[in-house]
């Protein structure tokens, strides 16, 4: 079970290698101390770049332009409820109230590719509860084909508590006993609508515990073998996992099988336990064999981007931060609706730096919002950001 903000993290999430208290209760508030520094820094404005509205890649008359065959985005993995503070800055026992925020990486990372206009579906489980039927109606209004979404009558929706600090980071405390998302069979798969797909998009959560592990690996195997492309942030929850060495192990697991990963810095120091993620040499040892994209996000800077041929960094927007759950998933968001509509923008970095452009943009406004799904922008919203900077 995951959350949101995948790790575009806008400023540095706190994660924990312990859970506190009994695994399938609850998961406590966390302190994760990293081995190595990851820098610093406030939003900063970046000089005004050279920016192309792409009419392939960004923008068309009634959604996205389809190139190729199909633009579908499938995301599986976990949906859940967050009960963010509405007051940041205070502690979860001090907070005086919550507001409820849909929420959960892979159906952030649907909800936003269908506000941009793309096509997306999501493939989870969620209780026979009242929050279960709400998340299923959200996907419904956004767009987003939720015939893959399954009910479990005998679990609840998964939830999860949010502290805000005054620079609107992070902190989580999650409900799982187990929650319904863990308990998703292969059996329950829907097998056509992930063959449908052009991309199947996927985190790490869903490889925690069984029954959901099989069903991932599953769903993972049917996409690869139809030739949908695999896509990949681990959005490291380490609450969630029994240990930090069987989350790294975990994670690792499926790497070589990606096609486009994302991370963030604090991954990248995590799964090399300990080296700089600054240092290019130490990002290449992620890139695989067969890797057609590596993305890694770094909040309000950007991102730095991975292929065979080329890479580079492209800046970020300056914004005030008022919570940065769903950013990460965000800019996931804006990179596959792009790339889910022509993939050719993998062998052209002109038009692959626009496209991630978009994408920092997409993260960037999330963060000024509460809540994830809520936050999520439309590409009409994404578009006036990007024309003002180049005003």
């Amino acid at each position: 079970m995951a959350l949101h903000c995948a790790a575009l993290s806008f400023s540095c999430v706190s994660l924990s290698p312990q859970a506190s208290g009994p695994s399938n209760r609850f998961l406590g508030p966390s302190s994760f101390i990293r081995k190595c520094s990851v820098k610093a820094s406030a939003f900063s404005s970046p000089s005004p770049p050279r920016f192309r509205l792409q009419g392939k890649a960004l923008e068309s008359g009634n959604g996205p332009l389809e190139t190729d065959e199909s633009p579908l985005v499938v995301c599986f993995g976990e949906m859940l409820i967050d009960f963010v503070p509405t007051t940041s800055g205070l502690s979860l026992a001090e907070a005086p109230a919550f507001k409820k925020a849909p929420g959960g990486a892979p159906a952030n990372v649907a909800v936003g590719i269908a506000r941009l206009g793309g096509s997306s579906a999501f493939i989870g489980k969620v209780g026979e509860d009242e929050f279960g039927y709400m998340l299923a109606d959200i996907l419904k209004e956004n767009n987003v084909n939720n015939e893959g979404m399954r009910f479990d009558p005998g679990a609840r929706t998964a939830l999860a508590f949010v502290t805000l600090r005054k620079d609107g980071e992070r902190e989580f405390m999650f409900y799982r006993n187990p929650s319904a998302d863990m308990l998703l069979q292969e059996s329950e798969l829907d097998l056509d609508l992930i063959k449908k797909a052009k991309i199947f998009h996927y985190g790490s959560i869903s490889l925690i515990t069984e029954p959901c592990k099989s069903a991932h690996i599953a769903a993972a195997k049917a996409a690869k073998d139809a030739g949908v492309i695999l896509s990949y942030d681990p959005n490291l929850r380490l609450p969630l996992w029994p240990s930090a060495e069987s989350a790294r192990e975990g994670i690792l697991s499926i790497w070589d099988t990606a096609d486009i990963i994302k991370i963030s810095e604090e991954e990248i120091c995590f799964l090399t336990q300990g080296e700089d993620p600054y240092d290019d040499n130490v990002v290449r040892k992620l890139y695989h064999q067969n890797l057609k994209l590596l993305l890694v996000t770094e909040g309000p800077e950007g991102c730095r981007y991975y292929t065979k041929e080329f890479s580079g960094r492209v800046k970020g927007l300056k914004v005030e931060p008022v919570d940065t759950t769903g950013a990460g998933d965000a800019f996931v968001a804006g990179i596959l609706s792009q790339l889910a509509s022509d993939t050719s923008l993998l062998q052209d970095e002109g038009r692959l730096r626009d496209a991630l452009r978009f994408a920092n943009a997409c993260g960037a406004l999330t963060v000024t919002e509460r809540g994830a799904i809520p936050a999520l922008p439309t590409r009409e919203t994404v578009h006036g950001a990007l024309l003002k900077l180049v005003a």
